[in-house]
């Protein structure tokens, strides 16, 4: 079920957040971050913020956003985190699909992802699989913690 997230959400998806932003191989966030400033971050300077729920754990989140203001206000951002146990069972497709859905609800008339790490092979194929184009190319745009400076792409989907 997804449903919007609450903070007990938040703090019991919190291990798996701070787990990823730690990796550093996918968000160009703060491996220091604190929780609180997590949760503001997600779920305070955004929209709406979702929960992927499933026998009370929570399994994937996921925000959305406007990308810019006044003429550039029609399109949407969104960020997704799954937890690990939780991969490779389409929670991913689904956090995607019911963020273009709410996209279309707040009138939005586009979706673009603005830095998905290029050796995030599953994150690329998914969205190329959801419609999303890689409309451009940021060399050596991220930092990974194992590969050293990598490519980003900006992905961009017409709903």
């Amino acid at each position: 079920m997804i449903r919007e997230i609450t903070r007990p959400d938040f703090a019991s998806f919190w291990p798996t957040f701070s787990a990823i932003i730690q990796a550093q191989e996918t968000y160009a966030l703060d491996p220091d971050m604190t929780q609180q400033d997590a949760f503001s971050l997600w779920c305070g300077s955004t929209l709406n913020a979702y929960a992927y729920v499933e026998n009370d754990a929570v399994l994937g989140i996921y925000y959305i956003k406007p990308n810019g203001m006044g003429p550039s206000q029609h399109i949407c951002n969104c960020g997704y985190m799954v937890a690990s146990e939780a991969r490779g069972k389409g929670i991913a497709r689904l956090l995607c699909q019911h963020s273009q859905d709410m996209a279309l609800e707040r009138g939005f008339k586009a979706m673009q992802f603005n830095s998905v790490v290029s050796t995030n092979e599953v994150a690329v194929t998914l969205w190329q699989k959801l419609g999303f184009s890689i409309v451009g190319t940021i060399p050596k745009a991220y930092k990974h913690a194992r590969l050293g400076l990598v490519d980003s792409y900006v992905m961009y989907k017409w709903l």
